[in-house]
C-alpha cells in the first residue's frame, strides 16, 4: 500500500470527492490525484504518514508554486466533466500567510483510533514552528468541522454548492 492508497480509501465516500470526480474509474482517478497532489506536498511542504500508513497529511506553507502546467492538464482529464463545476464553485482564497492543511486521512480500517488527532497535532506543531503560525483549511464533512474544532480551528466561511457539497472553509491560529 502507498500513501496515496491510504488517502483513497479514507476519501472513497467524501462528499467533495464523490461530487468532483467521476464515476467512472472513481478509485483511480482519486488515487492519481492523491499521488499528485502527496508529491507536489512533498516537495514543497511536508507529508507526515505513520509507520503502518494507516494515516497521512500534507500541509504546504504560504508561497508555494502552483503545480506545474503537465501536471494541471493531468488534473483536468482526470476531472473530466467535473472540471467546470468545480472551478465554478467559489471558495473563498486562503489567506496569503496561512499554511494550506491539504489532506488528512485515516484508512477505514484503522478509523476511530485518534490517528487523525495524532496527525493533526503534528501539522499544527509544524505550522506553529515556522514562521507563519496560521493555517486553513476546506472540509465538506461534518464530522470533520467537528474533529477541527476540536484541535482549535474555528469555521471562516460556509459554501453550499449548487447540486454539490457544503464546503466549510477553515482556520486557527497558532
Amino acid at each position: 500500500m502507498t500513501a496515496a492508497a491510504t488517502l483513497t480509501a479514507a476519501f472513497d465516500t467524501y462528499p467533495w470527492t464523490r461530487w468532483s470526480i467521476p464515476e467512472d474509474g472513481y478509485a483511480d482517478r482519486l488515487e492519481r490525484l492523491q499521488a499528485i497532489y502527496l508529491a507536489h506536498a512533498m516537495q514543497h511542504g511536508v507529508v507526515l504518514i505513520t509507520e503502518d500508513l494507516a494515516g497521512v497529511a500534507a500541509l504546504v506553507p504560504p508561497g508555494t508554486p502552483e503545480l506545474p502546467d503537465r501536471l494541471q492538464a493531468e488534473i483536468a482529464e482526470l476531472m473530466g466533466d467535473r472540471l467546470a463545476p468545480m472551478l465554478a464553485a467559489e471558495l473563498p482564497p486562503h489567506p496569503d500567510d496561512s499554511w494550506d492543511f491539504a489532506t488528512v486521512g485515516v484508512h477505514p480500517e484503522h478509523a476511530g483510533r485518534g490517528l487523525g488527532s495524532a496527525l493533526i497535532t503534528e501539522a499544527l506543531s509544524c505550522a506553529r514552528e515556522s514562521t507563519t503560525p496560521r493555517m486553513s483549511l476546506e472540509t465538506s464533512s461534518l464530522s470533520n468541522v467537528a474533529l477541527y474544532e476540536r484541535h482549535g480551528f474555528t469555521t471562516r466561511h460556509r459554501t453550499e454548492i449548487e447540486r454539490g457539497p457544503v464546503v466549510f472553509t477553515m482556520a486557527i491560529e497558532l
